[in-house]
């Protein structure tokens, strides 16, 4: 039984009610860079960009799990190699610093690479090196994907970085709030469940519309 009603009905509504948050008119004079963190973020950020056709890109990264417990998020790894890492859990697991860096390497090169090879044509991501960035997500249960993400914005010296999702756990707005520029969230959920439970359609994105959203992208930058 759900404990709350679905917030959203999929989503385009969440991206709808997105845009009526964001400064869209300033987003579109300083030329935001729209960046996803997932596949269902970057649905969102398309949708959003409908109108801006603003800078538009897909950050890849792969999740480290516990040996033990392959649902348990342990760490994760950007496509440019940045890693963050719940350190409370890799404690309670009393998980090695071997491990969660052997198991970076290999889902990079297993995981990120493919997926950059497929959707990118192999072409690297571009240097966010002074530039105003806003990392978009679907929603987030530990905040790995988003915390990874503004690792790799800050390891390439962007000139800003905010967060945008329509759903976000407390904890996870508090750890954020402090060291972006702006957090953007229709919802601040304390008891956070997981991020299909707050959507009425919930379909896993399919592999032709990434492609499709990254064909565009490429058509904006020409």
């Amino acid at each position: 039984m759900r404990l709350q009603r679905y917030l959203f009905k999929d989503r385009s509504e969440a991206a709808a009610a997105l845009k009526e948050l964001l400064p869209l008119d300033r987003m579109k004079s300083e030329s935001w860079n729209l960046i996803a963190v997932s596949s269902g973020g970057l649905v969102i950020a398309s949708q959003i960009n409908t109108r801006l056709k603003l800078p538009i890109d897909f950050i890849f990264s792969a999740s480290i799990t516990a040996p033990q417990n392959h649902e348990c998020e342990l760490a994760r790894v950007s496509e440019t190699e940045e890693i963050v890492i719940h350190q409370a859990l890799v404690d309670a697991f009393e998980i090695q610093a071997d491990f969660i860096y052997g198991e970076a390497t290999r889902k990079h090169e297993e995981k990120i690479l493919s997926a950059v090879y497929q959707y990118r044509k192999g072409e690297h991501f571009k240097s966010m090196k002074g530039k105003t960035i806003l990392l978009i997500d679907e929603g987030s249960e530990t905040g790995l994907k988003l915390m990874c993400a503004i690792k790799t914005a800050f390891a390439q010296k962007a000139k800003a970085v905010y967060v945008a999702a329509p759903i976000i756990p407390s904890s996870v707005v508090e750890t954020l709030d402090p060291i972006v520029d702006g957090l953007f969230c229709i919802h601040e959920i304390d008891d956070y469940i997981d991020t299909g439970h707050y959507y009425h359609e919930f379909e896993t994105v399919d592999e032709e519309t990434i492609e499709t959203i990254l064909e565009k992208r490429d058509e904006l930058q020409r």
